[in-house]
């Protein structure tokens, strides 16, 4: 039985453990552009597009992206509907729009700059205690204890090799004790690293954490509705239900659930019957 106790881990299995990660990064070490660069803000924007999403699916649109908009200030000054429109296709377009208010947020609040506190960061649109953690430690180099599925795939292959459902809590603690304080920011890449490569050769350990959900199918759900709103009304301004449903096969009913939730989150707003991005 799984004892979800935490204790710490013996110095010669942490020391194997570590020689294990820098010498996977030795080898497989990912070269990723917003990786080695003195640039919060890009860093910033790289790991709100990376919430859920896959690294590959992420570079064109971050180098689109700090071509357009480098700084916070001309992303604060676009609207909405604009910024939509450069999220498309990378999906979960709320990340989009917590971006452009974390944007305004960041000239209106904190002078343009990125912060460089945790309490701070967390003010921020669509920041949660991952994201705060990565920011903190890749563009401040600070040496910070956060969690995410390629880090919690590393430590579960190594610690937790035959248990199931571990929770986070027992995973932190060995963070904290592994965790190099002199070079963070190098040590969070190996070991995202080493947990992207061990989903190469074996089955994904996070399918072994107590947090661990599958995701259900795009085609058919609310969230295919709903990207589809958001791309019309991104795309062609305001239209109705009607309009919406005369340009797709997602059920009308669908559309209207999904137009409703919208709604109710502040992605979309609807006057005499007519929706439109706000």
């Amino acid at each position: 039985m799984l004892n979800k106790e935490p204790f710490f881990y013996a110095s010669d299995q942490i020391s194997e453990f570590k020689s294990a990660v820098w010498e996977n990064y030795k080898v497989q070490g990912r070269d990723l552009p917003w990786r080695n660069i003195d640039d919060s803000w890009a860093v910033l924007v790289s790991e709100v597009m990376l919430q859920q999403t896959q690294t590959g699916r992420v570079l064109s649109y971050w180098h689109r992206w700090m071509e357009k908009w480098p700084t916070p200030q001309p992303l604060a000054a676009a609207s909405m509907e604009e910024v939509l429109r450069e999220w498309t296709g990378l999906g979960y377009n709320r990340r989009g729009r917590f971006l452009k208010l974390a944007s305004e947020k960041i000239v209106t609040e904190f002078g343009g700059q990125v912060p460089r506190t945790r309490e701070a960061l967390l003010q921020l649109p669509g920041i949660g205690p991952y994201t705060a953690g990565a920011i903190l430690c890749f563009a401040y180099n600070e040496p910070v204890v956060f969690i995410e599925t390629n880090i919690r795939s590393a430590v579960l292959h190594f610690f937790y090799h035959d248990e199931k459902k571990v929770p986070d809590s027992l995973l932190l603690p060995i963070l904290e004790q592994t965790l190099d304080r002199e070079q963070p920011r190098q040590w969070y890449y190996a070991l995202m690293d080493y947990g992207a490569s061990l989903k190469k050769i074996t089955e994904n350990p996070s399918r072994r954490s107590a947090h661990y959900t599958r995701q259900s199918p795009f085609k058919g759900s609310l969230r295919e509705a709903r990207g589809f709103i958001v791309r019309s009304l991104a795309k062609t301004g305001p239209l109705t239900l009607e309009q919406l449903a005369q340009s797709t096969e997602i059920e009308y009913e669908r559309l209207r659930s999904a137009a409703e939730s919208l709604q109710k989150e502040g992605m979309v707003a609807e006057n005499e019957g007519r929706y439109y991005i706000v």
